[in-house]
């Protein structure tokens, strides 16, 4: 609470203190991401499958995130906060105190060196891991992967960030409260660590590889999780762009008692004009010990996904999109006892 409180009093003195040059480096944002799902198990409570934690809501208009959020930057300071509601916040920080959950970013950072792009942030911060994130308009696809729902949003901590004079080459390490944590769980003592290689050999062509080595469960289990998270994107300026992920974790108390889990994920995404755009996802995640989700059958967490999604963007500012999914499992995991899941989602998004 102190720490969003600092960032608060820091952003609204420059506001209040600010000069016209200093107002031009404070900005402000807003995002919405209004929806209606429908899960053809027509579950009972509303709620889709215990692994999903975005666009959760069956049958009924429902905010997925609502986002405000304010930016401050100069050539050797950058701040942000974003404060939000929605489905999001109410399922992703259900862990968290009741004073965080409306956080989705408090962090400050201070350039370290004037000939060098080195940063050094603190605070609350989106997550290192992965291509997707909770802002809909940023992913090709309308839902978020199994592995995306499953791996962390967000990460509070310390972050140094060098950048090499091209800006094709990033890299960065990470101190951290835990895995997708804000306020680090009580008999944790130890800290968690991450590292980041991003590079981009062109304007269309992304390649990186992320890691987090810590733990989510009390230091008396010493169980460490080493999780790897690697993704290709390529965005030709034509036509056609795919991403390819793939994310492999362990955790255990040594190598001869290790859970293993893994989730590849092909996302592809076809540009038809301006305005309209077809993507469809094929994912799996295996996960047979049920280090991450819990089913209690024999086969654990073995689940197949497909899913097709229409946008239509109906100006610069708000996007339609339509999408259907169907989720396979091995074992009869979903409502009524089934293997099968299908759900069809519709969203509203707005941003300026």
């Amino acid at each position: 609470m102190k720490l969003f409180l600092t960032f608060l009093i820091f952003l609204l003195s420059k506001l209040i203190f600010a000069q016209e040059d200093t107002l031009r480096k404070i900005s402000f944002s807003a995002y919405s991401d209004l929806y209606y799902s429908f899960d053809f198990a027509n579950p009972a409570n509303h709620e889709k499958p215990n692994f999903i934690y975005n666009h959760k809501r069956h049958n009924e208009l429902n905010a997925n995130l609502i986002l405000a959020k304010f930016n401050y930057s100069d050539s050797q300071n950058r701040a942000n906060i974003a404060l939000m509601a929605g489905n999001y916040a109410q399922y992703n920080l259900s862990a968290e105190p009741n004073w965080a959950q409306f956080i989705y970013e408090a962090n400050w950072g201070i350039k370290l060196s004037n000939k060098k792009n080195i940063w050094l942030d603190l605070g609350i911060m989106p997550s290192h891991i992965g291509f997707e994130s909770a802002i809909n308009s940023d992913c090709w696809t309308l839902t978020r992967s199994i592995l995306a729902e499953n791996s962390p949003y967000y990460e509070t901590g310390v972050k140094l960030t060098f950048k090499n004079k091209t800006e094709k080459l990033s890299t960065a390490f990470l101190v951290l409260n835990g895995w997708q944590r804000i306020k680090k769980p009580d008999f944790i003592q130890k800290p968690s660590i991450g590292f980041q290689i991003n590079y981009k050999p062109s304007e269309t062509l992304t390649l990186n590889y992320s890691n987090f080595i810590g733990t989510d469960k009390p230091d008396s289990l010493n169980a460490r999780r080493f999780y790897h998270n690697f993704f290709l994107q390529s965005e030709p300026k034509k036509k056609l762009g795919f991403i390819v992920g793939l994310d492999v974790g362990t955790e255990g108390q040594n190598a001869k008692k290790l859970n293993f889990w893994y989730s590849p994920v092909l996302i592809f995404r076809y540009i038809l004009n301006e305005r309209l755009k077809l993507g469809l996802r094929a994912e799996y995640y295996y996960d047979q010990n049920e280090t991450i989700i819990a089913t209690k059958t024999l086969s654990g967490f073995r689940v197949k996904g497909f899913s097709t999604n229409f946008d239509f963007k109906i100006n610069n500012k708000a996007t339609f999109r339509l999408e259907g999914k169907i989720y396979h499992s091995n074992d009869p995991i979903f409502e009524h006892n089934a293997q099968n899941n299908f759900s069809f989602t519709s969203n509203l998004s707005f941003s300026f």
